[in-house]
Formats: C-alpha cells, structure tokens, sequence
C-alpha cells in the first residue's frame, strides 16, 4: 500500500476520535486511538513525507485527538532513526533536561580522569526528573536527551514503565506527568552519543509539531465560530450578519490562515536541511503569536456559552493555550529568527524575508 493510502486511513481514523474524554481517560484514550490505527495498518512508515506527517498532526490538532502523535510521528521516531536507535513500534514521547547519568560498566584501567569517567561501553544508570512529560503515561517508550557522564549530548531510549510516575495535567487536561527515575539502567544499545546539531534539531521538531497542532486547532475555532454566528439569531438576524462581526470572523480567518501557511512552508523546506530550521522557527514564531487573537475572536464571538467544560470551543483553545508555551513560546522563536537573520547580514535578510 502507499504512503498516501495510510495518511487518508490515518486521517480517517482520526475524525472519529472524541477529545471530550481526555480529562476522565488519557491513558486509555490514546491506547484506543493508537489500536485504531494499527488495525486500520494507518501508521506511516519511517521516512514519510514530512509535509505529509504535518497535515496528519494539524488533523490531530483539529480533532483534539487524545494521543501522543506529534510526539510520535514528528520528533521521537526522526530523531531515533537519526541516532541510530531501535524505533518502536507503539506510541512514543519525548523529553530533555539534566540528570545524573553514571556508567553502568566503568572502565577500571582508564587513566583518563577520575574513576567512572570513562566505561566500557556506553550503558548507563540514570537518576533523576523528567519534568511535565507529554503523554507519559500513554507512551510505551520515551526518548531522551540529556547531558553524558562524559560530557555532550546523549540520546536515551527509556521504557516508560521505568520512572516512577507522578501524573499532572496542562490546561486542557491532556497529561504531563513527570518521570522520576531511581538508578535505572539503560543498556548500551539503548544509548547513542549524538552531535549538538541533533539537540537543536530536537528542538525545532518540536516547535514545528506544536505549530502543526495549533494550526489544526485554529482552524477548528474557524469552522465552530462561523457556525455559530450563522445559527445564533439576535435582533431578528443571525450574528454572521453584523457587519462588526463579519469584521472579527475576517481576523480570525486571517489569522488561521497564516499559522497554516507557516506550517505548510516549513513542511516544504523540510527536503533542504539548511532551510529546514528556519523555516520551523518561523512556523512556531507564527503560531505562537497567533494564538492570543485567535482565542480572542472565537470566544467573544460565542459568548459565555463558548467557556462551559465540554464546549468544543473549549476543548481547542484550552489546548492552543498550553501548546503555544510548550517547546519553546514567541519571545524564544523570535530571538532565534532575530539571531540568525543579524548572524546572517544583509546580504540574507531579503533572501530570508521572501523564502528565496
């Protein structure tokens, strides 16, 4: 079958999901959205067009689907493909910061620095808190990066099993649970020394995912709040009516509309690695900075009805609130753009401006 059968089963499967039951049942939510799509064979297989992989996650966006797909599909499995790690097959998460990795074999005979700085292969013991982890109780497996015991990066590939969880929520109530780890150990065939240049693509990949989902919530608020201002009658005409209505529908539109075009541009720049970071900063930049409007719109054009707990309204803009500050929020984006637009000197700043 072809890669664009699966997209169109997995899209499929997905606007049958219900975000309503995220808060009662995460873990089970995103267990049953996962046994969808294995049994409709609607996975994408590693190396899928990313383009491909961004509208599938501005899908999940739209749906609120209660997974870990982003996640899964955008940066756990790219980047353990690219270190050379076993990908498995089941939901994935990710997860960064600093713990206390300690060789598991220490070589003993090494005369390069104190004991335990060198081993004799690179399985480890690893303590400490991964802080706020998407779907952690959902995924089977977690893939790490942090600081080696022999300095730079590593990859990691946990079992999520392994931590001791501790579960938490952000505003939508999807989870984010921390993971404290006690003296785990980590074979040698689940660790990889990986470059700086993996860690700054761990970075934009997730920044890019979360402008995939809120482009695909954004366009949510769009369908809900025309609908609504087209059935809701006030003064004897409906709302979409008022020409000062007409007005804020055309902003959101507008707005939805741009967090869309930022997602597709960095989808396509994803075949040139150079522009490949640029181009998903921007899309996080514009995604961020959008989110304030659009929310803004949406809810003042429902009215209070559009704050009640299972409002669909709700169930989106609940989510693009925690989104736009996980992973980096506008201010972090646009310093990034900033940096590389003055690093870059004029010569570059038109080039860059236009996407040429």
């Amino acid at each position: 079958m072809s890669v664009e059968s699966d997209i169109q089963r997995a899209l499929a499967v997905l606007a049958g999901t219900d975000a309503a039951n995220v808060r009662e049942r995460p873990a089970e939510s995103a267990r049953a959205v996962w046994n969808e799509l294995r049994a409709a064979d609607a996975l994408p297989p590693l190396g899928t067009d990313p383009a491909a992989l961004l509208a599938l996650a501005r899908e999940a966006g739209y749906r609120g689907t209660p997974a870990p797909l982003a996640e899964t599909l955008l940066v756990a499995r790219p980047l353990l493909a690219e270190a050379g790690l076993a990908v498995p097959d089941g939901p994935l998460t990710v997860a960064s910061g600093p713990l206390d990795l300690r060789f598991a074999h220490v070589d003993t005979g090494s005369r390069v620095g104190p004991l335990g700085a060198r081993g004799t292969d690179d399985a480890v013991r690893v303590s400490g808190t991964l802080s706020r982890v998407p779907w952690a109780r959902a995924a089977d497996a977690v893939a790490v990066l942090t600081e080696g015991p022999s300095a730079g990066p590593v990859l990691l590939l946990l079992d999520a099993a392994e931590g001791v969880r501790v579960e938490g929520a952000n505003l939508a109530g999807e989870p984010r649970d921390d993971l404290v780890l006690i003296d785990v150990a980590v074979p040698a065939d689940r660790v990889r020394r990986v470059p700086a240049a993996l860690v700054r693509e761990a970075q934009w990949r997730s920044g890019l995912a979360r402008a995939a989902l809120i482009a695909g919530a954004a366009r949510r608020c769009v369908d809900l709040t025309v609908t609504h201002t087209a059935s809701r009658v006030q003064f004897g005409r409906p709302l979409s009516h008022f020409q000062a209505v007409k007005q804020e529908e055309a902003k959101l539109i507008e707005e939805a509309a741009l967090m869309a075009a930022a997602v597709e541009a960095a989808g396509a720049a994803q075949a040139d690695p150079a522009a490949a970071e640029f181009a998903a900063w921007t899309a996080a930049a514009q995604a961020s900075a959008s989110v304030a409007e659009v929310t803004r719109i949406a809810h003042q054009l429902h009215g209070a009805i559009g704050f009640t707990e299972l409002s669909p309204l709700r169930l989106a803009t609940t989510r693009m609130w925690s989104w736009r500050d996980e992973d980096g929020g506008e201010h972090e984006w646009c310093q990034r753009i900033g940096r590389r637009v003055v690093e870059g000197g004029s010569d570059r700043l038109w080039p860059q401006v236009t996407g040429g």
